[in-house]
C-alpha cells in the first residue's frame, strides 16, 4: 500500500473511532477518504474530526438536500511540484 493509502487508513480509523461510517478509495493520483456526517454532532467530535482532516492534503464538505452531508478528504500520492503547490485556482 502507498504512504498515502497509509495515512487515508489512518484519517479513515480515526474518522470511525468518533462513529462516523468511512470510505477510502484508491484513485489514480490520491487516495480518497469519504464520511457520511450526521444531523448533528457533537462540539467535541467536530473538533475531533477537524484535527484528523487537518492531516489530509485537501478536505472539504459537500451537502445536499437529498443525500445529505458528505466529509471529504485527499491524501496524494506524490509530492506537488512547486508550480502545482497553489492548486489549480493558484495563478503565476
Amino acid at each position: 500500500m502507498p504512504a498515502s493509502g497509509v495515512s487515508a487508513a489512518a484519517i479513515a480509523a480515526r474518522l470511525s473511532a468518533v462513529g462516523l461510517p468511512t470510505r477510502v478509495e484508491e484513485r489514480a493520483g490520491f487516495t480518497s477518504v469519504e464520511a457520511e456526517l450526521p444531523e448533528s454532532l457533537s462540539t467535541e467530535s467536530w473538533r475531533e474530526v477537524l484535527d484528523v482532516v487537518a492531516e489530509a492534503d485537501r478536505f472539504g464538505l459537500h451537502a445536499t438536500s437529498l443525500n445529505g452531508r458528505t466529509l471529504w478528504a485527499v491524501v496524494r500520492k506524490a509530492v506537488p511540484t512547486a508550480g502545482d503547490a497553489g492548486g489549480p485556482s493558484h495563478q503565476r
